[in-house]
C-alpha cells in the first residue's frame, strides 16, 4: 500500500520559512518523480514544484520561483519543500504526489499517488 505523508506545515510570519516534508513508502520512491502541489480555500489545485526520480532536474511554478526549493533524499524515501520569504498568498493545504514524469505535473497529470496534505499559514 502506497502512503505519502506530508509534515512540517504551521502557522509562520510573512517573510518567515517552512521545511514541508513527504515521506513515502510501499512505493520504489527512487523511480518515481514527486511534485508538491497546493489548494488554497476556495480555489483550485495548483502545481508547486517537481523534481525527477534522481533530483537532477527541477520545475517550479513563477509564483514560488526563486523563494521555495524542492529537493529529494532517495536513501531516506523522502521529498522536502524549503519555503522562503513566505507570503500571505502561500496560504493552503500542501500536497505531495508522486508519478512519472514532473514535467506533466505542471499541466496537472501524471499523478499516481497523494498525499493527505499538510496546511501552511502565512500571516500578514
Amino acid at each position: 500500500q502506497v502512503q505519502l505523508v506530508e509534515s512540517g506545515g504551521g502557522l509562520v510570519q510573512a517573510g518567515g520559512s517552512l521545511r514541508l516534508s513527504c515521506a513515502a513508502s510501499g512505493l520504489t520512491f527512487s523511480t518515481y518523480a514527486m511534485g508538491w502541489f497546493r489548494q488554497a480555500p476556495g480555489k483550485v489545485r495548483e502545481f508547486v514544484a517537481g523534481i525527477n526520480w534522481s533530483g537532477g532536474s527541477t520545475d517550479y511554478a513563477d509564483s514560488v520561483k526563486g523563494r521555495f526549493t524542492i529537493s529529494r533524499d532517495n536513501a531516506k524515501n523522502t521529498v522536502y519543500l524549503q519555503m522562503n520569504s513566505l507570503k500571505p498568498e502561500d496560504t493552503a493545504v500542501y500536497y505531495c504526489a508522486a508519478g512519472g514524469s514532473y514535467r506533466d505535473f505542471r499541466r496537472q497529470y501524471g499523478m499516481d499517488y497523494w498525499g493527505k496534505g499538510t496546511l501552511v499559514t502565512v500571516s500578514s
